[in-house]
């Protein structure tokens, strides 16, 4: 994809393209740019959400996990809670 085509894809989606978000959080998450994912969860997309906390929970990133939870994320707060019993069960 080039810049100019991500870019009509970006100004779509912030005048509210379901699509144009959608293609966005796929291509975030293929990626893996958390700062992309980051931006269309603050603009309210539960998709790009779910992939930040996936992915986040992949790269084992509880600084952005515990971000996500206390902004109110059950999922991230499940994945922390997650990685916290697979470290225990680690040092057993």
């Amino acid at each position: 994809m080039t810049d100019s085509e991500l870019s009509d894809l970006r100004a779509r989606a912030a005048q509210g393209d379901p699509d144009a978000v959608g293609a966005l959080v796929e291509l975030a998450g293929e990626r893996g740019d958390m700062a992309e994912l980051r931006r269309l969860a603050e603009g309210g997309s539960s998709d790009a959400l779910a992939e930040l906390v996936q992915l986040a929970g992949e790269r084992g990133d509880t600084e952005e996990l515990r971000r996500l939870a206390a902004a109110g994320s059950s999922d991230a707060a499940d994945v922390l809670t997650e990685l916290a019993d697979e470290g225990e069960e680690e040092r057993d």
